[in-house]
């Protein structure tokens, strides 16, 4: 008895063990996967004030370039920068009916200093635009900066509309007419016939196949 329970507690703990390596391994397999994920995803990068920034859309493509119009970029706690002109371009092939983001500001130490939105209402392929950046309150004089997309609306016709397939032709029923039933009188003797269905009959000293055929 005693060397079944401990055979028994020997399993138990065996078992314990063994669950608890596997809640273990599945968390830290789901967080592997999620930053897997996350570093697959493109994000917007910062750049210089001299040079363009990009925004991407939904299925990181570049959608959007900036750049900026506004040179003096000068701001500080007690004077904020309030508004700043960029230039954005559309850069794709959509029509955007409506388009919308983030142009964010670094210092030099790469740490947030200031944000402001843009709006478009409409932007065609490969068209720019001047826009403001209301809202804004810049507290340093930046030396990177970048744009995130919000909103990329384009219009319908942009949009790949599902071609409706025809449904077959429906084969024309040919329709039979109703058997018509005729009857065949011998010598008075009389045999029930239909138009194209042979009957064989025993005419003298051999049988005979009778067909009765529609005359064209």
């Amino acid at each position: 008895m005693a060397a079944t329970r401990l055979l028994v507690e020997d399993l138990e703990t065996i078992i314990k063990e063994w669950i608890m390596k596997r809640l273990i391994l599945v968390p830290m397999l789901v967080i592997g996967f999620s930053f897997a994920a996350l570093a697959q995803q493109p994000s917007e990068q910062r750049a210089a004030l001299t040079d363009a920034a990009i925004a991407f859309d939904t299925k990181a493509a570049p959608a959007l370039e900036a750049r900026l119009r506004t040179q003096v970029l000068n701001g500080s706690d007690d004077s904020p920068v309030t508004n700043v002109k960029i230039a954005v371009k559309n850069v794709t092939s959509s029509f955007y009916t409506y388009v919308s983001g983030w142009a964010t500001f670094y210092d030099s130490n790469a740490v947030r200093c200031g944000e402001g939105v843009f709006k478009l209402d409409a932007l065609a392929p490969q068209e720019s635009a001047e826009v403001d950046t209301p809202g804004l309150r810049l507290r340093c004089a930046p030396s990177t900066w970048r744009i995130v997309a919000t909103n990329l609306m384009t219009r319908t016709a942009d949009i790949a509309q599902v071609v409706a397939t025809q449904p077959p032709p429906v084969e024309a029923v040919v329709e039979r007419p109703a058997p018509v039933n005729f009857i065949i009188s011998i010598d008075g003797e009389q045999h029930p016939i239909q138009v194209n269905n042979p009957i064989v009959l025993k005419l003298g000293n051999r049988n005979r196949k009778i067909v009765l055929k529609p005359v064209p």
